[in-house]
């Protein structure tokens, strides 16, 4: 499956626009993650740790879109975009919800 940012795939005409299609997931931020992330807030540096949680995140939620975008018939998702954001009470959880058009070429 194709997923691009881009609104259509250069040399390759799109026959069909089939429909809006998103993917999601949510994951929570542990304690040991936070501890790090701290150190890297306190002495500088990059928290690694939120790091590979946000990618793999994103790259979750594009699977799960992809996946849907197939069941509906399409062979290629255009237009994808993914956005983030933080949930629970004490905002220990991370989501990542990716859209995008699924389409046939």
């Amino acid at each position: 499956m194709i997923a691009v940012t881009t609104p259509t795939l250069e040399g390759t005409p799109i026959k069909r626009y089939i429909g809006i299609v998103s993917g999601e997931t949510i994951s929570g931020v542990n304690f040991f993650k936070d501890i790090g992330a701290g150190l890297s807030n306190l002495f500088g540096g990059r928290a690694t740790n939120y790091e590979e949680e946000l990618s793999e995140a994103s790259k979750t939620a594009i699977d799960e879109m992809c996946q849907r975008a197939q069941a509906m018939g399409a062979n290629a998702v255009v237009g994808v975009h993914v956005d983030y954001f933080t949930a629970g009470a004490d905002n220990g959880m991370l989501a990542a919800i990716a859209t995008g058009t699924a389409v046939e070429v």
